[in-house]
């Protein structure tokens, strides 16, 4: 049973950072592709950012050059570093997984219970 478990969210001043963590269990880590979403109250689930499992990237317009993703495949953990929080990054942050970068980037396969990043202004 594949499971995904978010960490690192809080409240933080805006221009602040945090690092969300999310560790995965019951799949195969090093060939999966990564994910992280988030979803503002009253809007829909967006894509963040994806790593593939030869860690190409992708990242929204609306973080890019803010947030970073990253992958430790030795400790089955997915990691986003964001930089430059503000306000509108308000929102449940999601780690999701599945086989491939583009099923990553479609919302396929398995997801995390999220974890609230709160930036206060």
């Amino acid at each position: 049973q594949v499971q995904l478990v978010e960490s690192g969210g809080g409240l933080v001043e805006a221009r602040g950072s945090l690092r969300l963590s999310c560790v995965v269990t019951g799949s195969t880590f090093s060939i999966n592709s990564m994910g992280w979403y988030r979803q503002a109250p009253g809007k829909q689930r967006e894509v963040v950012a994806g790593i593939s499992h030869v860690r190409m990237t992708y990242y929204s317009d609306s973080v890019k050059g803010r947030f970073t993703i990253s992958r430790d495949n030795a400790k089955n953990t997915v990691y986003l570093q964001m930089n430059s929080l503000n306000v509108e990054d308000t929102a449940v942050y999601y780690c999701n997984t599945a086989r491939t970068f583009s099923g990553v980037l479609a919302g396929e396969g398995y997801w995390g219970q999220g974890t609230q990043v709160t930036v206060s202004s």
